[in-house]
């Protein structure tokens, strides 16, 4: 395998791949929690996950553009020099009980996700059009070891730098994202050629009018939107329930698992039965979720809705990620992208900011509620663009 240089390259994006979504795990199982320590409102809570997504939201077409022009592997290393940069400043805001401090640095440490989230489309950039869905899910898998490198660091790191919780955890997301910048340097995929970068194909417009493009995106953008939804809240209500910060931080162990143990033959799926069928069944699970999440909240209950919600979001993710590859030349990938990412991101952004404020003055039913107009638009879109007289491509 290390002597393909596209299965090198899909190996050590996958390792990178599996640091970026440990910190993101770690983020995501604390956030809320240092929120709820450090926010006067407790409806704000979830509100520097908000900040984290909208850092990514906001780097995703600057760090598309970038690398076009600098290359992956240099766009890859700045970004982690930003993951570190952020991390610090959060270790420094919880040592001074600063909440707009510790939302500060997950917008800086969202910078680098912003660099990160193409870890996916740079594996699909040198592979044959046959490989890409494969080597699209293959670094998605890498978020298998995230499962548990990120909540077992949460909790190992928890107490770390007692009597200040949570500092610890954020300060070992320094040497996550060291190790990151270390193994991208590893990495090869070829820069575009002078002509290459002067020619930026067909308007935006004309991209985005495709239907197989608009299904893509919906579908990515839904996926993100309605995990995030029932995630960010899940550790804030699992408190409310009576459970401990380690039984939230093994539920969300749970979720990782369904999030990236399918990525393994996801692509396989893909490249067999279209993306179309996948994102469908994506679209049933996150459904199934909700049910499972509003019939009770047992443990179980939370477990499981988690590791649906993990699966339905793998399914819409991969097979939207894998439809936008189809639509694009290699001129236009950097400007789809970050288009892509940014709408991506801006839904997350946006839902884990009211998440908790809908946990707040709502309640936990009204979350899972709220899953249903997140899927039903891609669903209805997915399902126009699966008619036989609608075009695949404008």
């Amino acid at each position: 395998m290390l002597n393909d240089p596209v299965k090198r390259n899909v190996l050590l994006l996958a390792i990178c791949q599996a640091l970026y979504v440990s910190g993101t795990a770690l983020m995501i199982s604390t956030a809320p929690l240092v929120g709820q320590m450090l926010a006067e409102d407790p409806g704000w809570a979830t509100a520097p996950l908000f900040f984290h997504h909208g850092g990514v939201m906001t780097m995703t077409i600057p760090a598309s553009l970038l690398m076009r022009r600098v290359g992956r592997r240099t766009g890859f290393m700045l970004g982690a020099v930003f993951g570190c940069i952020g991390a610090l400043v959060a270790v420094e805001a919880i040592y001074n009980m600063s909440y707009w401090g510790f939302c500060l640095g997950a917008f800086l440490i969202g910078w680098f996700n912003g660099f990160a989230i193409f870890y996916r489309f740079a594996a699909a950039d040198t592979a044959t059009q046959e490989f890409r869905p494969k080597a699209i899910s293959l670094v998605l898998a890498g978020g298998l070891l995230a499962a548990v490198i990120g909540p077992e660091l949460g909790k190992h790191t928890l107490d770390w730098l007692e009597p200040v919780f949570y500092a610890g955890s954020y300060l070992s997301l320094v040497g996550l994202y060291v190790l990151s910048f270390c193994i991208v340097a590893f990495v090869r995929i070829p820069t575009l050629s002078a002509e290459e970068r002067r020619e930026t194909g067909r308007p935006l417009p004309e991209i985005l009018r495709q239907p197989a493009c608009v299904v893509a995106i919906l579908a990515a953008a839904a996926s993100y939107a309605a995990m995030s939804l029932v995630m960010s809240p899940t550790p804030l209500a699992m408190l409310g329930c009576g459970f401990t910060e380690f039984d939230a931080l093994t539920v969300m162990q749970v979720h990782m698992v369904g999030m990236y143990l399918p990525a393994f033959f996801t692509g396989h799926l893909v490249s067999r039965f279209g993306a179309r069928p996948i994102i469908f069944t994506g679209i049933a699970l996150l459904a199934v979720c909700g049910a499972v999440n509003l019939s009770g909240i047992a443990f179980a209950h939370f477990a499981v809705a988690l590791f649906l919600n993990g699966v339905g979001w793998n399914f819409m993710f991969v097979g939207g990620s894998s439809l936008l590859t189809e639509v694009h030349t290699a001129a236009e990938r950097a400007k789809l992208q970050g288009i892509n990412d940014f709408v991506v991101f801006g839904s997350i952004a946006l839902s884990s900011l009211f998440s908790g404020r809908i946990l707040e003055d709502f309640g936990w039913n009204w979350i899972n509620i709220g899953i249903l107009p997140m899927i039903a638009v891609p669903l209805l879109a997915t399902l126009t663009l699966a008619r036989p007289n609608c075009p695949r491509n404008n």
